[in-house]
């Protein structure tokens, strides 16, 4: 999903195995996933989505003069905050050690892969070939089965 803020911008959904590069949107002040190779195409990551960077994560002091800041981690998962809030940012990362960045806030330049999309809910079909099937563990007798003559 892409925040409100990249509406503007050319877009596409993730998908597993892609290289991202965390970018600054030309004609923009926000920030967010491109694809390697395509700098101008906003990628689009689902609450859920599972993404290791190539090292630590850094991202932007609040004060601009000052160093950027390291995570202490490089796998995370997409997630939003204040859905409520219709007009801040939502696109965020959290990290096993529990800090959340927004995704507006990562140091520009960053490398990382999508490792696994969330679940989604089953089609009609997958969700039949998922169903359960009984198994006996005996074998048919002969007096079970039906012959007709």
């Amino acid at each position: 999903m892409c925040d409100y803020s990249l509406q503007h911008v050319m877009s596409r959904p993730a998908k597993v195995g892609d290289e991202l590069v965390t970018t600054r949107f030309r004609d923009s002040i926000t920030r967010g996933f491109t694809a390697e190779g395509e700098p101008r195409v906003a990628v689009c990551v689902l609450p859920g989505t599972e993404i290791a960077f190539a090292k630590d994560v850094e991202y932007d002091h609040f004060l601009a003069d000052f160093r950027n800041r390291k995570v202490g981690a490089s796998v995370a998962r997409f997630r939003q905050v204040d859905p409520d809030k219709p007009h801040v940012h939502h696109d965020a990362l959290e990290f096993p050690n529990g800090k959340i960045v927004m995704l507006t806030q990562l140091s520009e330049g960053q490398r990382a892969r999508v490792l696994q999309l969330p679940a989604g809910p089953l089609t009609g079909a997958e969700a039949a070939s998922e169903a359960p099937t009984t198994a006996t563990s005996e074998p048919a007798r002969q007096d079970d089965l039906a012959v007709s003559r």
